[in-house]
């Protein structure tokens, strides 16, 4: 047992000097995944404050965190949830649920969540976990007829 708790860092000491990375996990190739998905989905354009204006010039550990920038209409504003306080609160089922039933105002596409396969919305939420808890709520939604404050984005309704 001793021989083997020496053996192990001295592997990895080998490996990493040799070039070579040890195998990744199950979990962190999940976790890998589910960054690749929030990457290609454009989650943080909305959830990560700044984003865009930085064309996602942003570091890793402050991605997610929500938006004080309002998205407004003649339905009212929303604002962008921070996804890992959220995610945090709840279990990986409740999030596959939450994706699949989930409604929200524009410009959430929420409809496109129920296209997602259950396994690649569990790399999301393995994902998130793995950044852990960070920022402070978004905002709380305005109701129609209420001016957001700066810094806002008007997003006309089309019926």
């Amino acid at each position: 047992m001793r021989l083997a708790v020496f053996l192990l860092p001295a592997l990895l000491i080998t490996l990493t000097f040799a070039g070579c990375t040890p195998p990744k996990t199950e979990d962190q190739a999940t976790i890998d995944r589910g960054r690749y998905l929030i990457q290609i989905s454009g989650c943080n354009d909305c959830h990560t404050e700044d984003f865009m204006d930085l064309g996602g010039n942003l570091p890793e550990e402050s991605w997610l965190t929500g938006s004080k920038r309002g998205w407004y209409n003649a339905q009212g504003t929303t604002y962008a949830t921070n996804l890992r306080l959220l995610i945090s609160r709840i279990d990986e089922d409740q999030w596959v649920t939450m994706a699949r039933t989930m409604k929200t105002k524009a410009p959430m596409a929420w409809y496109r969540l129920r296209e997602i396969s259950d396994a690649d919305l569990r790399a999301i939420y393995r994902y998130v976990r793995w950044l852990g808890p960070a920022g402070q709520p978004a905002p709380a939604a305005l109701p129609a007829g209420v001016t957001p404050p700066e810094p806002n984005i008007y997003f006309p309704s089309i019926h």
